[in-house]
């Protein structure tokens, strides 16, 4: 008889499938762990990144716009219209000032300015920015509030590269530009450029829109400039080669008769707004460039504003929770520095240059540890204003 023995049945014991199941648990868990740490390092790397871009691209805008500021501007700014009253102690306008645009709505330039300068600071006219989990301004300081600044510098479009209204001349012979003309009606002010007449050699002689390239929007400032002085409007139409300035303009610069800044100081004692009145006048376009933070049109996304006039406000960076300009002055006695406004006894002509400090903060927040936190950032830059600071000593 045949004994049957029994064989060994091969497996894993429960200790082992326990031991087994504990090790692919432990290196399951590493690997999740990792992946977390490399998840929560790419994003802080990339919020970072995003910080850095959107700090970066709006303060190359600023720094731009601040390198051009005064260009092309007559020396201590841009005749405006201004009626002192006369104060021995403190002179001061008697008239409603300018305006300039600030967020959801507009505020005024300094009533006591007779000019639009190069730089205008705008001290606490920003909103104040309160960061999600950061402690809330105090709307009684003044400092908690950001700022703005609006810049002016005239813009190279060759509008002004032949006077509106020249006259013909023998010698040297030019037919000059018989349908350009500058006229006053009332309180409306009308610019026809003459785009038609041609010179010897059967050029246009004169300002041709279309075929110099020139676009001219109503809202776009435009800076007349004759022997007499400088006046500055807004353009209100345009129909092809005529630009209208009527009254009631956002900025609150035409149909005035203040004694200062408005047509009538660049037109002769008694010309009544005739064309052949008004000398050799040339117009240029004057760009007002502001900047300002926004908290209200993508909460709680707070955007750097570059607005151009009172156009469409259009947003250069993202994500920011602070702008700060203060200015440096040369008045040639006490040069006051980081100054956030324009000190007594100086005007902004003599602002040399500007610090700008804009502050960013991530868009949502990380970890930082074992607690979760916004990442933040900051630059700061010092520019100087190059049609500003420069004196010729040769003069």
């Amino acid at each position: 008889m045949r004994l049957r023995t029994k064989r060994k049945l091969g497996g894993f014991t429960l200790i082992e499938l326990m031991i087994a199941m504990a090790v692919t648990m432990i290196l399951l868990y590493a690997a999740v762990v990792a992946f977390r740490d490399a998840s929560l390092t790419n994003q802080t790397v990339t919020q970072a990144a995003d910080m850095s871009d959107n700090l970066r691209t709006g303060l190359n805008m600023i720094q731009t716009d601040l390198e051009q500021a005064g260009a092309g501007l007559p020396t201590g700014g841009i005749p405006i219209p201004y009626t002192s009253n006369n104060s021995a102690t403190a002179p001061c306008g008697t008239t409603s000032a300018p305006n300039r645009p600030v967020l959801n709505g507009k505020t005024t330039f300094p009533v006591c300015n007779s000019t639009f300068p190069g730089v205008e600071p705008g001290q606490a006219l920003g909103p104040l920015i309160t960061a999600p989990d950061a402690a809330a301004g105090n709307v009684s300081n003044p400092n908690s509030f950001t700022d703005e600044i609006t810049v002016f510098y005239a813009d190279n479009l060759g509008l002004d590269s032949r006077p509106l209204n020249a006259t013909k001349t023998t010698t040297p012979p030019n037919p000059g530009c018989p349908l350009g003309s500058l006229t006053v009606s009332g309180k409306t002010v009308t610019a026809t450029f003459d785009g038609t007449t041609l010179d010897s050699n059967g050029n246009i002689n004169c300002v041709n829109f279309a075929k110099n390239g020139i676009t001219i929007n109503p809202g776009d400032l435009i800076m007349f400039s004759n022997s007499l002085g400088e006046a500055i409007l807004a353009v209100t139409s345009v129909n092809g080669q005529i630009l209208t300035f009527a009254s009631g303009d956002p900025f609150n610069l035409n149909g005035r008769s203040d004694t200062g800044g408005t047509i009538n100081q660049i037109e002769p004692t008694g010309c009544g707004g005739a064309n052949t009145c008004f000398p050799n006048t040339t117009a240029t376009r004057i760009w007002m460039v502001s900047y300002y933070l926004d908290n209200v049109a993508s909460p709680p996304y707070v955007r750097l504003i570059r607005q151009v006039g009172f156009g469409a406000a259009t947003p250069v960076g993202e994500t920011l929770e602070n702008l700060q300009f203060t200015y440096n002055f040369v008045d040639g006695v006490a040069n006051p520095s980081n100054q956030p406004g324009v000190p007594a006894g100086n005007t902004e002509s003599q602002i040399m240059s500007v610090n700008v400090y804009l502050g960013a903060r991530s868009s949502y927040m990380t970890h930082q540890g074992v607690n979760m936190h916004f990442a933040r950032n900051n630059l700061m830059t010092q520019v100087s204003l190059r049609s500003m600071a420069y004196h010729n000593r040769y003069q």
